[in-house]
């Protein structure tokens, strides 16, 4: 099976230029791509995910990709999706942001002998200058043109910077840049960066006089078209120490019945004919195919002995298991039991701010041991720690366990 049809068969294409070309491509040549991605943040996210799983059956098919970090772009800010401009950022931040993002991209995407690049675009775009870029690339772009982008579009009602304005176009010039110095000529990325993978398509033709190609990903929706990944701390993060592996592992073992299919389809290595097979489950059965999920995700991200530890602390609270040790644990002493358990809570993360504590303890959300705790002053007690623990679950599923030590 070609990894055209594979990629096909697992949902992820959405749009694409040139389809019986791509796809001869694919069979025939070894193709460079890129995607690129923005260095807003130390970690990527799950919205990222897909991306990466695109990059990497692409890879496993023989392709060559490049991972465009944006610390060029960044600077200015993509004004796709949003509805507000971008913090501005520093050249400090980003290059500390672009540390971080590698370190993670390397788990998905080998990059020894040359088998894939990551790239910076602020080695280029920093040096332009603007009076030749504007006659070299400008000169291109039909402002008409861009005022119908959707990107463009839904920012004009509430205004959109100049400084904005300007992202098309080196996005474009990105596109013109590396098929220029390596030989690139495939753009994947998220369907909302349609218009300006268009543009750059558009931009190699007129520069080189050659065809380049598109494809987009279908973003990471649940059911009801809703993007996956939000929980009620923020963004579910692909470093442990934004979203512990348990959290992020919890995640995916909760998801609703109708998106487990989809999520294997596209997040997982899981085969094909497999996942087929389990769409047909139904009910309880479901299950099952939810440990796989969770299991396969977290091990992709976090490797394959964090996901044990978490699916071993899951079997424990949920599962009728015995072995609490890998259960998310927050610590206390002697000293903090004259703290009210509200605080205590906070401090570790269970509760993103007191306020959310408080609520959440109020309208009976959290119970200790099998006593549902309302009051926010309340205070752990020694004898309550018989065990050397006590099990806090914070609504249904999040379970942690407090540990009295010496």
């Amino acid at each position: 099976m070609s990894v055209f049809q594979e990629l096909t068969r697992r949902g992820y294409i959405k749009q694409l230029t040139h389809e019986e070309e791509i796809q001869k491509a694919l069979e025939t040549e070894k193709v460079t791509f890129y995607i690129g991605f923005d260095p807003t943040a130390d970690s990527l996210h799950v919205g990222h995910f897909i991306a990466m799983m695109f990059m990497a059956h692409m890879q496993r098919a023989g392709h060559r990709p490049i991972a465009l970090v944006g610390g060029g772009t960044a600077m200015i800010g993509d004004p796709s999706g949003k509805t507000d401009m971008r913090t501005m950022l520093t050249r400090e931040d980003i290059e500390r942001n672009v540390a971080g993002i590698k370190k993670q991209m390397e788990k998905f995407i080998d990059f020894s002998d040359g088998k894939a690049l990551m790239l910076n675009n602020a080695d280029w775009l920093l040096n332009l200058n603007y009076v030749d870029f504007l006659r070299d690339i400008g000169i291109h772009f039909s402002v008409n043109n861009m005022l119908r982008a959707e990107s463009i579009k839904q920012r004009m009602e509430k205004g959109l910077s100049f400084l904005e304005f300007n992202y098309m176009l080196m996005q474009g010039y990105d596109f013109l840049y590396l098929n220029q110095h390596h030989g690139c000529t495939m753009q994947l990325g998220g369907d909302d960066q349609w218009s300006n993978m268009l543009a750059g398509i558009d931009l190699v033709r007129r520069k080189e006089r050659k065809t380049a190609y598109a494809m987009t990903c279908t973003l990471l929706t649940n059911s009801e078209g809703q993007k996956m990944g939000k929980t009620v701390n923020g963004a579910l993060w692909l470093n442990a120490e934004k979203t512990p592996v348990y959290d992020f592992y919890q995640y995916w073992r909760n998801v609703d019945d109708k998106d487990v299919v989809k999520c294997l389809k596209l997040l997982t290595f899981v085969d094909i004919n497999e996942i087929e097979r389990i769409e047909a489950l139904e009910g309880s059965a479901l299950n099952e195919a939810k440990k796989l999920l969770a299991f396969e995700v977290t091990k992709l991200v976090h490797g394959e002995d964090e996901a044990e530890k978490a699916r071993s602390a899951a079997e424990a609270l949920f599962g009728g298991g015995t072995d609490l040790s890998h259960v998310p644990t927050v610590e206390i002493t002697r000293e903090d039991l004259a703290k009210p358990m509200l605080d205590i809570l906070t401090a570790a993360g269970v509760f993103p701010s007191k306020s959310e504590g408080r609520r959440n303890m109020e309208q009976g959300g959290v119970t200790v041991g099998e006593d549902k705790v309302t009051d926010p002053t309340h205070l752990f007690k020694e004898e309550d720690f018989s065990e050397g623990y006590l099990l806090v679950k914070k609504g249904k599923k999040k379970v942690y366990r407090v540990l009295l030590t010496d």
